[in-house]
């Protein structure tokens, strides 16, 4: 028998993979899932909040489509929100992000897809339109904050890369093979397995029992810089950007300005609040203009290596790391190898 044949032996149909969240983390595992042949549907919600946005799958539900390192994702309306363009985030709409979770969606698939939730699914998602950007080589992304249309695809592998520190309605029956990544799930409870998302020796290490490390609160160390690094909202408000991603600023420069409200950010008016650089360095991240958020949110990241302009727009290594687990453990599974 040839190295060929016995090749094509081995390998199997490429798997249907949900990935809930398609910010930056869940593009990196979006992005191997897809480079590896698998058909990949990414889930988001109406208004994401991604600062890394020039390697973030979710900016395709604002501009239609996102291109991250050579594999495109392209946004499909559920039906009864084709017709409709998407506009900036308003107040309400950034408080009913900031509660999704609290009631969540329960039904999931069990096998049969005759349930109530995939007669919804059903009614609300044009499977053809998704079939049609899956063979045409690209990243389906749903709005889909709530996981609802999993019962109509009865996908082979559900990975939840929320990266929300919590579970927000993710359970083991979902697919065959449901992951978790970070803190918040519980292997053999509600997910199989679980993927480490804290940097250190454990990072990227596959769980089978028990939980990630909680979140601490503090980024990971960069060149010195943790919680310095990152910028949170000094005020609720419209965002506008005085720079964008990949320039440099020094510590103290204005990146961008809060407007209290949605009139006064669109006549500019002079009653704001700046936002300053915390530390000299590359704008790695900055929240897309025009979202509303509340005091305290994260809205931009520095990386104080001044002589990395690339990382701003190439998957980072946490990611990747993140995504070679994920890849390791779905092959496994499409191989039959327990490993759970």
């Amino acid at each position: 028998m040839s190295m060929n044949q016995s090749n094509n032996q081995i390998i199997k149909k490429n798997l249907l993979i949900i990935c809930r969240g398609a910010g930056d983390l869940a593009t990196g595992i979006i992005h191997r899932l897809h480079r590896a042949g698998h058909r990949v549907i990414a889930l988001e919600t109406d208004y994401p909040a991604a600062i890394r946005r020039q390697v973030s799958f979710c900016e395709a539900v604002y501009d239609g489509r996102a291109a991250v390192e050579g594999v495109t994702a392209r946004l499909v309306p559920a039906l009864a929100d084709a017709e409709n363009n998407t506009e900036i985030a308003t107040e309400a709409d950034a408080e009913t992000d900031a509660e999704i979770g609290t009631e969540i969606y329960t039904e999931t698939y069990s096998g049969v897809n005759d349930t109530p939730t995939a007669n919804i699914a059903s009614e609300k998602w044009d499977r053809s339109a998704i079939e049609a950007v899956l063979e045409a080589g690209e990243v389906p992304l749903l709005i889909d904050p709530t996981g609802e249309s999993i019962a109509l695809f009865r996908p082979d592998v559900v990975v939840d890369a929320i990266i929300a520190k919590k579970n927000l309605g993710t359970t083991i029956n979902m697919a065959p093979l449901v992951i978790g990544v970070g803190p918040g799930f519980t292997a053999g409870k509600d997910v199989h397995l679980v993927i480490e998302s804290m940097r250190g020796h454990n990072l990227a290490r596959i769980i089978t029992d028990g939980m990630a490390q909680p979140n601490t609160g503090v980024p990971g160390n960069i060149a010195g810089f943790t919680s310095e690094r990152v910028i949170h909202a000094p005020a609720a408000g419209y965002i506008y950007d005085v720079r964008k991603i990949g320039d440099i600023v020094q510590k103290g420069d204005e990146i961008a300005r809060i407007y209290p409200d949605k009139g006064s950010y669109d006549n500019k008016l002079s009653e704001y609040v700046p936002v300053n650089a915390t530390i000299t360095g590359i704008i790695r991240g900055l929240i897309r203009e025009g979202y509303y958020f509340k005091e305290g949110f994260k809205i931009a990241d520095i990386d104080p290596r001044e002589g990395e302009l690339s990382n701003c727009f190439t998957i980072s290594d946490k990611a990747r790391s993140i995504a070679g687990s994920v890849l390791e453990a779905v092959s496994a599974f499409e191989h039959g190898i327990r490993v759970y």
